[in-house]
């Protein structure tokens, strides 16, 4: 496994890197935004671990770059921005997890190793029937007719999408897409799937309800 630490604050891009050199990672770092982009495009990473700011070009910027390039490595984002905001800003720009300073290292480590598994998960484009997710484009379409979705939309159905036939727990859901292990709003994953079905109209059947479990996608029995 090989992972760019990308942190301009020497210490902590030392401690990282042992760190994750004692996991048993391959370890590169680099300090400056641009710098990253460079790496990352030549050389071929498991994990990037990237943080928000950086001298120059900042780390959403770098994101945002990196997935207009095509490189979908998996980012793990790292910012003393705690704020809702900020991490929606950060996912939008195409980061895969957000952990605010100051982190314990074990969690850090945990989130690694998943996003590590997950690689670089999995396909660009997302098919269930006649959906059709571009996950680099953040472009969702339904029998090739475009669904105007909101950024939280588009992650919860591409999240539902790329786990088709699983049932995912709506705490799972929270955890990955609102990024909080509790609900901040009354019934806020309830009323996203319903704005979802509103969408996909006639297909809107291809989200199923779990009673007191979560939401699975389904194929249509047509596909």
């Amino acid at each position: 496994m090989k992972v760019l630490v990308v942190e301009d604050n020497p210490k902590l891009s030392s401690f990282l890197h042992r760190a994750f050199e004692e996991e048993g990672y391959t370890v590169e770092t680099v300090a400056e935004g641009e710098l990253a982009i460079a790496q990352a495009t030549q050389g071929a990473f498991d994990l990037i671990i990237l943080d928000w700011m950086l001298p120059g070009m900042d780390g959403v910027s770098v994101c945002r770059e990196l997935r207009q390039r095509g490189i979908l490595t998996p980012v793990l984002m790292l910012t003393a921005r705690a704020e809702t905001a900020e991490k929606i800003a950060g996912l939008d720009a195409g980061a895969d997890d957000y952990l605010p300073k100051p982190f314990d290292l074990g969690e850090l480590m945990a989130r690694a190793r998943a996003l590590s598994r997950r690689g670089v998960s999995a396909e660009v484009v997302l098919r269930v029937g006649g959906l059709c997710i571009d996950r680099l484009a953040r472009r969702a379409t339904l029998d090739n007719r475009v669904l105007d979705l909101t950024p939280r939309e588009f992650t919860l159905i591409s999240f539902l999408a790329r786990e088709v036939g699983r049932v995912v727990p709506r705490s799972e859901l929270l955890r990955q897409v609102w990024e909080t292990s509790f609900d901040p709003g009354s019934n806020i994953v309830d009323a996203h799937i319903k704005n979802l079905r509103e969408k996909l109209g006639s297909e809107a059947r291809m989200i199923e309800t779990v009673r007191g479990v979560g939401y699975r996608m389904v194929q249509p029995a047509s596909a």
